[in-house]
């Protein structure tokens, strides 16, 4: 090479370094990141799947309050509100100037209507219970809501805050499945059925605007191919990664950082309660004793998981470590099957939908189930088919699910829940919780709960569900814990 040659390259070197300083790269401001489940649809008043919740919740569409990352009820739609001295009347002041997707408005109005039609008789909202303490809602003016309650409610605020409570548009709620439109800071692009889901940042948010312009939800099953999606870095986040046993290979790689923190999913092995032998309590005593809590955990989920003896949040102020009154005990499940007339065991079935913590825990728990006696026959169903048979028409014996709600233990006090679980004294606990705005005393009545579920057996209490969250080291705001099935992007963006 020449002096003038290499003088030459010298120039246009140093000119695209001043270049470069003069105009820096533009920051990144896409995210794809992976589910393990695709949901049915994707409005969330309309179904049970966390799925839905997971791309849409505080992404899509807002409620009145929301749930925080610290599990904390915050404002939302309604920028504040006052509380009646009788905790029986709740007037919301809304925000003004906010618009949904569509370009309608919203004002007081939607919230009657989302309300009146969440609790409606025919409303087809999974978690009606929700509103149940709603006597009335009144429109006082576009910017202001009066709600007024049957009877205090301790979680009222809380409970505005799901995914199942979120404020819909009265022009465009019925078509919210396949296009959801709602107020909050991305709208809906599009739905590829079977890949992704992608959404893209809302120009008119009236709150303030996301870092990211798009984001991308990638559904991603198959713990294998998870790994492969983020080391490829096809991906650049999974906030609930479902493998397990390869966590360890993404804690030593310095391109991820590798978040493990809690859940509110309470797994368990659900049985339906009115079938026998279900119906027998003896049974059910059987089956938690023939449990090994510990070896579920350590096989399916390689020891990442909590194990529990009730329906109830290990890191829940109120929770009551009820795991030894059900210690695993195969001589005593075995005693208990002959006394409730089943010496020589019985056949069932066992419905498995896609989890990992499902299908690998369903193998081992029937190996624990035969070895005292009882065969159960797996058969794997895909979510939709678990959403439709096991948890609409409530066909079936056994199942794993994890239930991610929050503070849902007043499921158990719901007759027609797919456990056909029946039990009046504990009924009358819910009640009394729901009613008791005093902590102490709620806290008290919820230790009274879990004590009542353990005794009555209604399912087999497996553990509590880690958040296994991995993702780019440069990636900053997504929650390490999920208090709501969720994967909200508001405060989420890259590193500069």
């Amino acid at each position: 090479m020449t002096f003038a040659t290499a003088r030459r390259y010298a120039f246009l070197a140093l000119a695209a370094l001043f270049l470069g300083a003069a105009n820096p790269a533009t920051a990144r401001s896409d995210l794809t990141l992976a589910m393990v489940l695709e949901p049915p649809h994707l409005d969330p008043t309309a179904g049970a799947a966390g799925a839905i919740d997971e791309i849409v919740y505080a992404n899509i569409f807002e409620g009145l309050t929301r749930i925080g990352a610290n599990g904390e009820a915050q404002p939302a739609l309604a920028k504040n509100w006052d509380i009646s001295p009788d905790r029986k009347t709740y007037t919301f002041h809304l925000h003004q100037g906010v618009k949904f997707h569509d370009g309608a408005a919203f004002d007081a109005n939607d919230v009657k209507f989302s309300l009146d039609r969440a609790r409606a008789p025919d409303s087809t909202n999974a978690q009606k219970g929700l509103f149940e303490a709603i006597d009335q809602v009144e429109v006082i003016d576009p910017a202001t809501v009066k709600v007024t309650l049957k009877h205090p409610s301790g979680d009222f605020l809380y409970s505005l805050g799901w995914g199942d409570a979120v404020i819909v548009g009265r022009t465009s709620a019925a078509t919210n499945k396949e296009k959801p439109i709602g107020t909050g800071p991305f709208k809906f692009q599009n739905w590829a059925k079977g890949s992704q889901v992608a959404l893209a940042r809302s120009s008119d948010y009236w709150g303030a605007k996301p870092a990211l312009d798009k984001a991308t939800f990638r559904f991603i099953p198959d713990p294998a191919a998870a790994s492969a999606a983020l080391l490829a870095g096809d991906i650049q986040a999974f906030p609930s990664f479902p493998a397990p046993e390869s966590v360890p290979q993404f804690q030593a790689d310095p391109r991820f950082k590798v978040e493990i923190g809690t859940t509110e999913g309470e797994t368990i092995l659900s049985e339906n309660n009115a079938r026998p032998p279900f119906d027998n309590p003896k049974v059910r005593e059987a089956i938690a004793h023939a449990i090994d809590r510990k070896a579920v955990i350590d096989g399916a989920m390689f020891g990442f998981g909590t194990q529990i003896g009730s329906f109830f949040p290990p890191h829940h102020p109120a929770y009551v470590d009820l795991t030894g009154e059900r210690k695993y005990d195969p001589e005593l499940a075995k005693k208990l099957l002959a006394e409730a007339g089943y010496l020589d065991g019985f056949k069932t079935t066992l419905k498995l939908p896609p989890p990992v913590y499902a299908r690998r825990g369903g193998e081992i728990i029937a190996a624990q189930l035969r070895s005292v006696g009882i065969e159960a026959q797996i058969i794997l169903v895909e979510w939709a088919q678990w959403l439709e048979q096991v948890f609409k028409s409530r066909d079936y014996d056994l199942t794993i699910i994890s239930h991610t709600e929050p503070n849902d233990l007043n499921i158990f006090a719901r007759d027609d829940y797919y456990f056909n679980y029946r039990n009046p004294a504990f009924k009358t606990l819910i009640a009394e919780i729901s009613a008791t705005p005093d902590g102490e005393k709620r806290n008290a009545l919820y230790g009274e709960a879990q004590k009542t579920l353990s005794a009555g057996a209604p399912v087999a209490f497996l553990m509590q569900f880690p958040k296994i969250g991995i993702w780019d080291a440069k990636l900053e705001g997504l929650w390490k814990n999920y208090p709501i099935p969720a994967n909200d992007l508001t405060a989420v963006k890259w590193a500069e």
